[in-house]
């Protein structure tokens, strides 16, 4: 795996994922999420739906032709319902933005920025990793890790039967990652649109609550 995909799936990476569940606290407060079990249900689905959106716009965000990446981040914005989702998959890709600058300047960069001042998560890692397959795998990736993380911090689990969670999914992240890839070279309009209405009303429920009490993520 190239070194940008394994520095940004890095939960270490200064992109700002660590502030956000995935819907968890929501899942976790509305007690959805109580132990190892129903993590594994809630990691697979959000895999299946909003991971793989993410995955697809990743790997189609790699194929550089002038438009295309303002097309792709408006497609996202249509296929994400929820406007708690938009502004968590643009506070990331802002922060993924804002090191990538350091760490990997490039025209490529550049130009996307220049074109969409805040993109998406899945499109800035896209532009950023430039393989379709690995840039993919690194965004269902994360789909699943910041949740999984946020699991261990609300309800205490035991981080290594977590991890092992983790490792149960590698082959579905890759046959997500692997499907994303295959769409890669198709116009932004014609991307699969997998919809996640459960994760999308979590979301909501969680942003309204975020802003009445205090929470431990943002998302």
């Amino acid at each position: 795996m190239d070194l940008v995909a394994l520095m940004l799936a890095d939960s270490r990476f200064p992109g700002g994922g660590h502030a956000h569940s995935g819907g968890l606290e929501e899942a976790v407060a509305r007690r959805l999420v109580t132990d190892e079990a129903s993590l594994a249900s809630f990691l697979v689905g959000r895999l299946r739906t909003a991971g793989a959106l993410g995955a697809v716009f990743a790997a189609a965000a790699t194929r550089d032709a002038p438009g295309r990446h303002a097309e792709l981040d408006a497609e996202l914005d249509a296929r994400t319902p929820s406007p708690a989702q938009r502004a968590a998959g643009r506070a990331q890709g802002r922060g993924v933005a804002r090191a990538a600058r350091r760490a990997w300047p490039s025209p490529a960069l550049t130009g996307l920025l220049r074109a969409t001042p805040r993109p998406h998560h899945p499109i800035i890692v896209g532009v950023l990793v430039g393989d379709p397959f690995e840039a993919a795998q690194t965004v269902a990736y994360h789909a699943v890790t910041g949740p999984a993380t946020g699991a261990i911090r609300l309800l205490g689990l035991d981080p290594f039967g977590v991890n092992a969670v983790l490792a149960r999914l590698a082959g579905e992240i890759d046959a997500v990652a692997g499907a994303a890839a295959d769409h890669a070279g198709a116009a932004p309009v014609d991307l699969p649109a997998p919809a996640s209405p459960g994760l999308d009303l979590l979301a909501e429920a969680h942003d309204r609550h975020h802003r009445e009490e205090v929470r431990l993520f943002v998302t």
